[in-house]
């Protein structure tokens, strides 16, 4: 029996995926969250072997949360199943330690597969979105000019995000100058939205 979590702060969605997981034979839904900072303590709890992670999650993100139970319980495999199929996203996840990468419209039996092949050690990506990953390339942002666009996509001014991060303001000005060019924006609006439709943030 592999025992499963299911981490995604929509219930609806969580809920389907639970009785659709449980009707087969060898799976078994133990635990099942809505917050990222939730996983790893349910995760040990559980004894689990396989945690399913959404992406966009309160608390931590679901490839914050695949990096911490890689290095916390490396026994633990990590599946992202997301709505948010983005190449910056998968080569993350990957990078983060996550076992495998699907959207939620994977049909259901392509989903039970894809836990028993990661619960194997074995890797799933889904096909189309390695295809697109492979076309767009990694991130071409630096941890600092990625945190400060972070900052950036809340709208606050160069002031806001310099006190909000503890940069001074050139420096903050200096990122997202770098930032704009990489990403072929114009502002640092339309940078923070780029880099969010490729996952890079």
């Amino acid at each position: 029996m592999i025992r499963l979590l299911l981490a995604d702060d929509q219930a609806l969605v969580r809920g389907a995926l639970a009785a659709l997981l449980d009707l087969e034979a060898d799976l078994e839904v133990a635990a099942q969250v809505g917050r990222g900072d939730e996983v790893l303590a349910a995760a040990r709890a559980h004894a689990v072997d396989v945690a399913l992670l959404d992406v966009e999650m309160p608390g931590l993100d679901g490839i914050t949360v695949a990096a911490e139970l890689h290095r916390a319980l490396p026994t633990c495999r990590s599946l992202i199943v997301t709505t948010f199929g983005r190449p910056g996203y998968l080569r993350r996840a990957l990078d983060a330690g996550a076992s495998g990468f699907v959207v939620k419209d994977t049909p259901a039996e392509q989903l039970a597969d894809a836990v028993r092949r990661v619960h194997r050690g074995l890797r799933v990506v889904d096909p189309d979105l390695a295809v697109e990953s492979l076309t767009v390339g990694s991130s071409p942002l630096t941890e600092r000019e990625r945190y400060v666009l972070v900052a950036a996509a809340g709208g606050g001014t160069v002031a806001d995000i310099a006190a909000g991060t503890f940069l001074s303001e050139g420096t903050v000005r200096n990122y997202l100058s770098a930032a704009m060019g990489k990403t072929g924006a114009r502002t640092r609006a339309e940078a923070a939205r780029i880099a969010q439709d490729n996952g890079w943030l």
